[in-house]
């Protein structure tokens, strides 16, 4: 199979030609027909951002493909069913604490660099081998079609946040740091849940604007300026009345403070759910005003990723038209173009946007 490769940080991706992976009992071979780059999948491949990575690896978080191979246990799969490849790949020996990984992207301690090893390359690729269980059928989809479904990649992580904050009809939200990738995602997916108002915070006022633009009067800008007390003020009154949840998606870039700004707005009883990148690179760490959050009866979440049963539900979202996939402006790439796929999602961050690399087509295809 041809293959974006990595060799050493900082290095381009290569094009080589990798072995085709062979599928054992509980696993399944895809044909990838797309794959999302993230903005910030530069970073990774530099080294700047110290992922747990073992080289050479062809990267890449998840995508869209087709069945191409199945292990003899398979039930259910059959070949040429389409998939959603879910890159979150949890070991099979620890129930109650299982090691995690990124297939194609991090191990996230050393105990789980044993499935980094065996399950290894990313989406990057004309196939990949993934557990039987994390090729997740999507029912089918017209080819052209598959790169907007690499949504799916963005909706779920704000989803898996949202479901943790049990968010219920009618709520007000925020979304603290709406300007990015998953935090435009959190605004679409929290109005397809029913939430009544969504304030989306960010410094970007243009960015904002054009989100409040293109999901509608539920959705309220609130433009922060680094003070924390004034940015408190223009959340609460973005919202109009009482918040009952904030989601956290600053990025690691973005201060403590920026995030106690937004969590001190919310409504006693209320819940925050903190699922971004602050202090990741030895920033400040959050401080919570203990007693505040004693005397508020706040509840407060960590939470990493999603449970896998969201993917099901996040389907059926898009295809009931909940959430309408053509929200997302898209930008594809072949294979052989990866480092430039790299290089304009990196150039390109406002939201609603999504960069591709498609496998299944070379440079001949390409309008």
């Amino acid at each position: 199979m041809k293959a974006a490769v990595l060799n050493t940080f900082g290095s381009p991706l290569a094009l080589e030609t990798l072995p085709d992976p062979v599928p054992h009992a509980g696993e399944v071979v895809v044909d990838v027909v797309a794959a999302g780059v993230a903005s910030y999948t530069a970073g990774i491949l530099s080294g700047a951002r110290k992922y747990m990575l073992e080289l050479p690896i062809a990267p890449g978080a998840g995508g869209i493909g087709r069945v191409r191979t199945v292990g003899p246990d398979s039930t259910r799969l059959k070949v040429g069913d389409w998939v959603f490849c879910d890159p979150t790949i949890r070991s099979r020996d620890d129930v109650v604490n299982p090691d995690t990984i990124l297939l194609g992207w991090t191990a996230r301690t050393a105990a789980g660099m044993a499935l980094h090893r065996y399950f290894h390359h990313g989406s990057f690729a004309e196939q990949m081998l993934l557990p039987m269980e994390n090729a997740i059928a999507i029912d089918p989809i017209e080819a052209d079609d598959a790169g907007r479904w690499c949504a799916l990649s963005l909706l779920l992580v704000p989803y898996g946040g949202l479901l943790a904050a049990d968010l219920g009809p009618g709520e007000t939200l925020v979304v603290n740091g709406a300007t990015g990738g998953f935090g435009s995602a959190g605004a679409v997916v929290a109005l397809a849940m029913g939430a009544g108002r969504v304030v989306v915070t960010g410094r970007n006022e243009r960015a904002l604007r054009e989100l409040a633009h293109r999901l509608g009067p539920r959705i309220r800008p609130a433009v922060m300026t680094g003070v924390p007390s004034d940015d408190e003020q223009r959340i609460r009154e973005a919202a109009s009345g009482p918040i009952d949840c904030v989601l956290d998606l600053l990025p690691r870039e973005a201060s403590a403070a920026q995030v106690l700004a937004a969590v001190r707005t919310v409504r006693p009883g209320g819940r925050v759910v903190l699922m971004g990148g602050v202090a990741r690179e030895g920033g400040e760490e959050l401080t919570l005003p203990y007693q505040w959050f004693v005397h508020n009866d706040i509840t407060v979440r960590g939470k990493w990723m999603y449970p896998r049963e969201a993917v099901v539900q996040m389907v059926r979202m898009m295809r009931s038209g909940l959430i309408d996939p053509g929200l997302f402006d898209l930008k594809e790439f072949p294979l052989e173009q990866a480092n430039q796929a790299v290089a304009f999602a990196a150039e390109h961050k406002s939201p609603l946007r999504l960069t591709v690399i498609r496998p299944d087509r070379g440079k001949a295809s390409q309008p």
